[in-house]
């Protein structure tokens, strides 16, 4: 039984379908809820790390203090070799602590979009002996920031507007830029509370074109079970 922590920016940015992956195994789940100013944990209180996404940047430290000891936090479970997976500022946070530099994308992202897997994705990632990764899959984004890759990262995967959506570091530190751990529920808070962002452009779907969307967070929430059972498992290894 492993000892999953969570890290909820958000009340309206939960686990989702992670969650339900680590009931499921029999493992605990705790939370800190950073916008309730929840005490930090010890790395050594737990042996795997979640960290959410949330609407603000990994910068605003002046209006969100607690990103300051969140970074240290990151910074040290990740060097105690602890299972950490960051899902949108989650990986600007791993990035960042990492050493690479988080920034504007020059273009916001949000809505049902094409990822595109890298070979040494679908080679690391693939499900079972023989088993497939797709190519491409479709889904969720919030994001108007990215990051650069950290030094020793392999790239996962990318978008026409964003070439770095995933990074592996070693095999224990999972980035993910998209949600692929969302819900119908999820998807309808998002839109409720962040709705404001839903203007017309390039890359950004009107709530309506999001919602209906909904049935196809099933494909990302399949992908999200299958990278933590390779992550959890120790059958990934970054180091290429």
């Amino acid at each position: 039984m492993m000892r999953f922590h969570c890290l909820q920016h958000v009340d309206f940015e939960g686990p989702g379908t992670i969650a339900d992956w680590i009931r499921e195994q029999s493992s605990t789940l705790s939370f800190t809820h950073l916008y309730r100013n929840d005490p930090l944990p010890s790395a050594e209180d737990f042996d795997a790390l979640v960290i959410m996404g949330g609407p603000m940047s990994i910068h605003d430290e002046k209006e969100f203090p607690w990103l300051i000891k969140e970074k240290e936090l990151i910074a040290s479970a990740i060097g105690q070799g602890k299972k950490v997976l960051g899902i949108c500022l989650g990986a600007q946070l791993i990035a960042a602590v990492a050493g690479a530099r988080v920034y504007p994308n020059p273009d916001k992202e949000i809505g049902f979009l094409p990822v595109h897997w890298t070979p040494a994705a679908r080679k690391i990632l693939r499900r079972g002996e023989g088993g497939n990764w797709p190519a491409t899959s479709l889904l969720f984004h919030w994001h108007g920031e990215t990051f650069d890759l950290p030094e020793g990262a392999l790239h996962l995967a990318a978008t026409e507007a964003c070439p770095h959506q995933a990074f592996l570091l070693g095999d224990s530190v999972l980035a993910l830029q998209f949600h692929p751990e969302g819900s119908p529920a999820i998807l309808r808070e998002m839109v409720h509370h962040e709705g404001h962002e839903l203007v017309p452009a390039p890359f950004i779907q009107s709530a309506a074109e999001i919602l209906e969307q909904a049935p196809l967070l099933a494909e990302g929430n399949g992908l999200m079970r299958a990278m933590l059972e390779r992550l959890v498992s120790g059958e990934v290894s970054g180091q290429w």
